[in-house]
Formats: C-alpha cells, structure tokens, sequence
C-alpha cells in the first residue's frame, strides 16, 4: 500500500466515507468574513476565538456501538467540572499526562491544527442574563451543551443551527473534533422567534412537459421555549400558489418540512425561475425565503423528490433518462454514488443511453449509510418510485456504483438478488467492517516515521494492535451478530442469481486493487458468468470510465432477470427476514437463530420439486408462479403435499416440516422483525417523558431531540418529537413510535407497552421476571406496537439520572454499528465502552424472551 501522509486522507479513509474525485460542490462557508454582522437567519453575536483543547490517545477506527469516551463521562457525571489552562485530565495508558491547554483561531476564525485530531475543544461564554441564541459551529462530531448533548457538523457542511437558551453566567460547549482537525464556532441572535433557514434547502427540477405538482423541503427554526402550532408554508412559482401545513414543532428545534410546489404550464420557458417560500401564522407573514428552481424537460438529466415513508421527509433523486424519448419498457440502471457524492453529479457523470434510464438516489445524504441500514432503504424507495415513473421492462433491471457506491452494489446485489439482472461494482469494497478492519490492519504495518507523521505513536499503535487481538465476549459476540445482514461474504452465493461485471483501477491505493482480485478469486470458486477487468494504470477515479465503461453496459445488455417459471435451481442467503427473505417464489419467513444467515436451495429438476434448508423456522411458497404438474414438495426430506396455484406456509417443527396456516402478523417475519434499528422507520415518531423530575424531562426532551437532529444530519430526516400527554394511537396509527423515557415518567408508556416483556421504571427493571435495581441503568429495546401489524416500539430508558447519561450517545443511528432487540448496560459503559454491557440479545419469533436468545454478563 502505498505510504499516506496527510492526517486528513486517513480520517477519511477510517470512517469508510471515502471522496471519489467527483466533486459535490455542497461544503458551504459560514465562517472567516466576521466584519459581516448580520446573516440570513439573525445577527453576530460572538465568535469563539479562545478555547482549551484535550488531545486524548484514542483513535478514529472505533465502530463501536457503545464507543468509550472518558472526557464526555467526566463532564456528564462531574456537573460543575471546569478545567484551567495546564490541568491535567487524566493519565494516559502508558503513564503520560493529558492535559488541557489554550488555544487560539487563525486568521479564518478557525481553531485549525493537525494536533486537534483525537482531541475536544472546550469553549466558554459568560452571559449576563437568561437569552436565546443560534449556536452555529462546523467540523465536530458532537457537541454537549451545558451537559446536554447535540449533533456536530462533522462533515463540515455549514448546516447546523441549534436553538438554545443560555443560562445567566457560565456556558459551556465541548466539542468532539470531527473528521478534519478543524472547529469554528460563534452564537447568533436569532431575527426572529420562529423563521425559515436555506440551509440545507431542497427543491425539485419542475418539468414543463409533465402536469403534476412537487415536493420541496425547508427548514423550520422554533428558537422559542414554547411549542408553535397552526403554522404553514405556501410556495409561490410563477404566480402560481400552493400550501402545506406544518405540524407542531418542539421547543427550541428545527425541523425540516416538505411542502408542495406547484406545476408550470406547457410553454414555460428552460432556465432558473424564482420560487417563493413563505412561512405563515393563520394569515400572517412571518417569514419568506426565495430560492432557484430549474425548470427542465422531462428528456433532460433532472432530479426528482418523493416523500419517504421511512419519517415523512422529503428526498430526492437523479435521472439521466434515455436519450430516446420513444422508449418504451426500456431497461432501468440503478447507479449508487461513493462518498461525499452527491446524486446529481452520479447521473451526470453518465451519457444518457438510448435504451435505458439510469436512476441514482442519495443514500439520503452525500455519505449516508454506505447504502446499509437507511441507505438500503433509500436505494428502495427511488427504485420504486423511479419505476413507477419509468416504467421499465421488468426483467431489464440493472445494478452499478463507484467505491463507496463499489460496496453499495456488492451489498444491495447480495442482498436482493431476484430485482437485479446484473450488477457492475466499480472500485468497490465488499463488507464494510472488514475493508475498515483491513484498513487498519494496513496503515499499523506502515513504518513507525509515517505512522508517527500521522499522530500515532508506538504505544498507541501497540494498543491498537492489542485490542485487535482481543476476543470478543458471549455479550459483544451477540450484539456482532446483529450485523449479519451486512456481512455480504456470506451471501455471497447470491450472486448466482445475475451476471457480475468487476471494474477496478489496476493502481487503485483507496480501495486497495487486491479486493477487487480476491473477489475475482472466490467468484471463480463457484460463478460462470462474470468479468473481472483492471484498468491499465487506473488510480481510484481515472475519469468517466471509471463508472460509464461502455463494455460494462454491454455486458447489462446481455443479461436478463429470470422469469420464475424458467428458474430450475435457486439458492438464496439471508441474515435476517427483516432485511431480505425471499427470492422469487420462496420466503424466509422465521429463522431458528435470530440473525444468524438462514439459506434455502430451490430445486425443480426433471419436475420434482425439492427444498433444502438452512436455519430456518418458517417458509412461505407462492406456488402460483410455479409451472409444476408435481403434487408434492420435498423439503429437507420431509413429502409434504402442496396446493398447486396458493401460496403455502410451512413449518419446522421439532425438526420435522409440516404444513401450518398463515402465521399471525404479531409474530416476528419479513414485516416486522427487530434488531433495535429498524424501530426508526414507518414514519416515526419520537415520544418524550414530561411526568417526571425536572431533571429528567429535560433530558429526555434534549435525547429525543438529539436524535431528531442526527436523522436530519445524517439522513436528511424529518421527526416529529410528541410529549407523551400528547400521543394518541389512532392519531399515529401505524407509525413507529420511539418512546423516550420510563414506565413512571412517560405517559404513553402504559398506552404502548403494556404488555411489554421488559418493564423500566425508577430504580427497576423487570426483564420478564428478572428484578435489576439502581438507577445507573439504560436499556434499548424494540418491541412490536401491539395496536398495529406492522408497527414497532422502540424504548430510549433507563432507571435514573445515572442511567440517563449512560444512554447518551446514539451510535444506533450509525451506519456499520450493531443493535439486538435488547441491550442492557450501566454508566461502565461511558469509560469501558461495550465490553461494560451486561446483557444483549434478541427475542423469539413470538417476540418473548423465553423463547428469545440472549447473553448475560
């Protein structure tokens, strides 16, 4: 691997977001111009230009879902803990003083310098009374603000506004430094109470040539401490008028709102219009934005938005359409970007092509998940929508992407294999955790002179290479598990279901050439149709070849989706039903281990019909799409007569499979199946305790509203936060719900999780019998919404203020971490991470815990 000198680059690298050479032109600068006093959303209050930083000997490859953080710890347990200019924090792990010390911004307002990698930045400001400002600051991962915490910026985008109220004296910000070893921070004096910001702006290309209206999205500023109800938007386009209503928003948040955009007549002109943005109180102006809108030809590159069912927000997605604009039934290419790249430059990166249509969504933000978790969810919603629109031929249904959008094609074509006739990663890197841990693994054995330039010194580099070398415990090994999903090497025996086509840079040091040669070799083990080509001299982006390779669409044209009455043999791999269960005709329904990978072998050969299986519980055949005139199946050994034409369910029991009627919906299956992360979709909502101590409804308001920031920042999300006096089940009927806070200060609890196995309240938990007491205890847990089919309960709790703080952090809201159904922990966890969890796991299919699989420490 060749030697990596700038900091910068390997921070990159660690996260796994990594810059294809494709620019986004998305990074704006708020900041260095100070003599400007006034900007769009208020005035210039004070810019933090003095600070004390903490250089903490940890390191940046920590994916962990209970990562260790002894500063936050301090300041979170330690409520008037203040350091000076030379205190010492603490003692290192090979004896050496951390110690804070001052310092000062350059002449760009930035506290810039290689040193901050690893480091906080603590800032202060004394205030002589109770007001509210705009905390605005760029490049930190996470900010706790006089105890609570709040999401950073660290992608250094210039978005973030956090509405707060200072409290009269001392306040103080501490900074985790992000992924480039730079902070800017300053406080604005909001213009007015409740206003629209730009920030972060969405709007569609409006179309001439089609009558239909659009959605957009902007953000709503509520600097109040109050709740504002009753407000709208309304859009104005060529004198054209439409509007939305806002829902209530939470005390001093902000909450990024679609709303509707009207059509523009058949002889509107191509080229920039004026829309009109206007935020209303009844009939009352209170704010207007004017932003540019493109108006475009449907047979232009464009970029179209839909409504996500995942929280109701606004996303969007680019088309290169065909350049034939006869097409009909054409084929449809799915592009997924690298990192840092945004969807429109992925299409335009593309010549339109004349028999098909390429459709590249967002991963709902430039990095996003790395196409896992929300990602995965996103690339399916544009496929569905897109092909809603475009209609394509259903069996001509293609799959590529570049680096990041490499991983994202070898993930999504594994993981769905039946929607794809073949796929082309491009730069790509299978299993995101393993390219991590490869990564590091590389960058320890470079020499001791170039790991020193990049701030690792022997005896940080020993202690990575140590806890490699660790073995993880029964716990930790369970909450590893709830990865598998993602662990696309062992669904690699899915992409006998298409053709593969890899395209790598011969010389690629970014996504190391010998990933895309030991993928070559282990397809060879078992695959008759792929194509392995190494560009000469290639580096990890050497132009438009790097994605639009003409042979590679050639290949596309060669291959076909199987049409299920052609299909002899069929073999498919799963992690968990709730991610992907079926191929074609055959469902996964249940397996017998949760998340462990289940498989089934389909084979029709000379008319018998036969299936073998692999961990799996529960199996649903649609025998509707089998040609057969076969009256029985074979699976496992077991003859089972069938009903030729219905779909029919199967199930193992005591090892025997038997014919079983349709299981009931409040079980675990495809609809409805845990870890804890997918309570954060089907349009979800955050329900906050307000019946408890002052202590605790203030924290629960802040975690519930923490969160919403993070699924806005890193999802581009939209969550509606409720009190819990405020819920109504018919009102949110059908919607996840996660609920923030316990049994005896949460309201909507005994409405929700009544018939929980898991009960949480002051000083207790009662884990199905199980007493635990204290109250330095926090939990995650998901359960099923007992009101709905298809709805989850996700539960944010704990026992007491020491739990609460345990729970601080929301790393479930991170791509390439690992949720259970259950996680219990304590305050350990804030200095030992997750080797302080004391029990994970999942439940059984009938969601109890008898019948579950966990690990107790």
């Amino acid at each position: 691997m060749r030697k990596i000198k700038p900091l910068i680059l390997l921070l990159v690298f660690i996260q796994s977001c990594l810059f294809a050479q494709q620019k986004t032109g998305n990074i704006v600068e708020y900041f260095g111009k100070e003599k400007i006093e006034t900007i769009q959303e208020g005035k210039l209050i004070h810019v933090f230009k003095k600070a004390l930083t903490l250089k903490v000997p940890t390191h940046h490859f920590n994916s962990s879902s209970f990562p260790k953080d002894p500063v936050y710890a301090r300041f979170l347990e330690e409520e008037n803990y203040l350091p000076n200019n030379k205190e010492t924090f603490d003692i290192d792990f090979v004896g050496n003083p951390m110690v804070w010390k001052t310092i000062k911004v350059d002449e760009t307002n930035s506290f810039n310098d290689e040193n901050l990698s690893s480091s906080y930045v603590l800032l202060k400001y004394k205030s002589n009374k109770v007001k509210t400002v705009l905390f605005e600051a760029s490049g930190h991962s996470l900010v706790l603000i006089n105890g609570l915490p709040h999401e950073g910026d660290h992608y250094d985008f210039g978005w973030n506004l956090i509405p707060l109220e200072l409290k009269k004296g001392m306040n103080v910000f501490v900074l985790k430094v992000g992924r480039f070893p730079r902070i800017r921070a300053r406080l604005i004096e909001p213009k007015m109470e409740v206003q629209l910001t730009t920030r972060d702006v969405l709007v569609p290309d409006v179309l001439f040539d089609e009558s239909k209206n659009y959605t957009g999205g902007i953000r709503v500023v509520n600097s109040t401490n109050t709740w504002i109800k009753g407000y709208s938007l309304e859009s104005e386009l060529k004198g054209k008028k439409l509007e939305t209503i806002v829902p209530d928003i939470a005390p001093m948040s902000v909450l990024k709102m679609p709303f509707s955009i009207a059509a523009v007549s058949n002889n509107s002109k191509v080229g920039a219009e004026k829309l009109n943005i206007i935020l209303k109180n009844k009939n009352s102006v209170l704010d207007t934005k004017e932003v540019e809108i493109q108006v475009k030809s449907k047979h232009q590159k464009i970029k179209r938005t839909f409504i996500s069912d995942i929280d109701g927000s606004v996303q969007y997605y680019s088309v290169a359409p065909s350049s034939n604009k006869d097409l009909k039934n054409g084929a449809f290419f799915l592009s997924v970007h690298g990192a840092s790249v945004e969807a429109v430059n992925q299409a335009n990166a593309y010549k339109q092509k004349d028999w098909g249509d390429l459709v590249a969504p967002t991963n709902r933000r430039p990095f996003g998940f790395a196409w896992e978790d929300w990602g995965r969810l996103d690339a399916l919603e544009v496929m569905a929508d897109a092909k809603n629109i475009y209609q394509p031929d259903p069996q001509k249904i293609y799959l590529t992407g570049h680096s990041m959008g490499g991983h994202g094609t070898w993930y999504l074509g594994a993981t769905y294999p039946d929607k794809f006739a073949a796929i082309a990663p491009c730069a790509g890197y299978p299993d995101l955790l393993l390219y991590r841990d490869g990564f590091l693994k590389s960058t320890l054995e470079l020499p001791q002179t170039e790991l020193t330039k990049l701030g690792m010194t022997p005896e940080i580099v020993s202690r990575l290479k140590f806890n490699q070398s660790q073995e993880l415990t029964p716990v930790e090994k369970m909450i590893e598990r709830a990865g598998t999903p993602s662990r696309t090497l062992e669904l690699i025996r899915n992409y006998l279901h298409v053709g593969v086509y890899l395209l790598h840079g011969e010389k690629d040091n970014v996504v190391p050439t010998s990933i895309a040669r030991g993928m070559r070799q282990r397809l060879g083990t078992f695959h008759n149709d792929f194509v392995y080509y190494e560009y000469p001299d290639g580096t990890h982006w050497y132009g438009d070849h790097s994605i639009d390779w003409e042979p590679l669409f050639n290949f596309f044209k060669r291959h076909t989706i199987k049409k299920d009455d052609e299909i002899k043999n069929l073999e498919f791999y799963t992690g968990s039903p709730g991610v992907s269960a079926s191929s074609h005709f055959v469902t996964i329904y249940q397996q017998e281990i949760p998340f462990k990978t289940s498989s089934f072998n389909f084979s029709k050969e000379e008319g018998d019909l036969s299936i073998k299986t692999n961990n799996a519980a529960l199996l649903l055949v649609d025998f509707s799409k089998l040609v057969t005139d076969k009256n029985e199946i074979k699976i496992d050994e077991r003859i089972i007569t069938i009903n030729k034409g219905a779909k029919m369910y199967f199930q193992k029991v005591d090892g025997v499979w038997k014919n079983t009627s349709v299981p009931s919906l409040a079980q675990k299956g495809p609809h409805r199946n845990g870890g804890f992360k997918d309570a954060f979709r089907h349009h979800v909502v955050f329900v906050y305790a307000t019946k408890g101590t002052d202590e605790e409804n203030e924290w629960y308001l802040n975690r519930a509203r923490f969160d919403a920031e993070t699924f806005w920042y890193r999802a581009n999300g939209k969550i509606e936060l409720v009190k819990d006096v405020d819920f109504s089940p018919k009102k949110y009927a059908d919607r996840n719900v996660v609920i923030y806070g316990n049994k005896s200060n949460n309201a909507a609890w005994k409405t929700l999780l009544k018939k929980s196995p898991i009960q949480v309240e002051n000083n207790k938990i009662d884990f199905d019998g199980k007493s635990i007491t204290g109250n330095q205890w926090g939990m995650y847990f998901i359960v099923p919404r007992t009101d709905s089919d298809i709805a989850c309960v996700g539960v944010v709790t704990a026992t007491g203020s020491k739990g609460m703080k345990a729970a601080y952090m929301n790393h479930y809201l991170v791509n390439g971490t690992t949720f259970p159904d259950v996680l219990l922990f304590d305050d350990d966890v804030l200095e030992n991470g997750m080797s302080a969890v004391k029990a994970s796991g999942f439940f059984g299919n009938d969601w109890s815990v008898e019948k579950g699989d966990f690990e107790w420490k």
